[in-house]
């Protein structure tokens, strides 16, 4: 096994566990996977020594995924209720996977942009600069979908305003301030748009 065979392995449980959060199918994230890594494989001599290759290989995975969204939104996609089963029935007393259950539910009601940031930050502790490599988008996109989709997770989780730590004071205003701005961007460009 060649060096780049070995370094290819170490990141393949990294790979299959952020597959298997963004197909939700075991065995459509091993498909995944196997793609990525025949992919990585033959693309060999495209990837640089000294280089991030996590980056390189999630980068590969998520276009990958991409594609197979897109080619399942063509043909359709069936689910037969065999497969969905075990996540129809809950287990008595079983709180905490209630929540986790009801955590993973609504990650998938996020939008794919947001869910896609919110599992490469918070499941695999990548790093800004990182997750905005392997989506192909800038950092400050990065970071404004992750806070969104935080947002956003908070509402479908029921989570009071009361329950979120607050911000001090002041920065509370800067951010109320940043959001004031940001509209005001936004506006400006439709106007330029229209």
């Amino acid at each position: 096994m060649n060096d780049f065979a070995r370094l290819i392995e170490a990141e393949i449980p990294r790979l299959r566990r952020y597959a298997r959060a963004l197909t939700r199918d075991v065995t459509r994230a091993d498909d995944l996977v196997q793609s990525c890594l025949a992919r990585a494989v033959a693309k060999q001599h495209l990837w640089q020594p000294g280089t991030d290759l996590r980056a390189w290989l999630f980068t590969i995975l998520h276009n990958q995924h991409v594609n197979d969204v897109r080619r399942s939104v063509r043909e359709g996609v069936n689910v037969a209720v065999e497969e969905v089963a075990s996540v129809l029935t809950v287990q008595p007393n079983a709180f905490a996977t209630l929540q986790l259950r009801d955590l993973e539910a609504a990650i998938e009601k996020l939008p794919q942009e947001q869910r896609q940031v919110i599992l490469l930050v918070g499941l695999e502790g990548m790093r800004y600069e990182e997750v905005a490599a392997i989506l192909q988008v800038p950092v400050g996109t990065v970071r404004s979908r992750l806070s969104r989709g935080r947002d956003q997770l908070r509402r479908l989780m029921d989570m009071d305003d009361e329950e979120r730590p607050s911000l001090p004071a002041q920065h509370q205003a800067d951010h109320d301030a940043r959001q004031h701005q940001a509209g005001a961007r936004r506006a400006v460009t439709r106007r330029r748009a229209a």
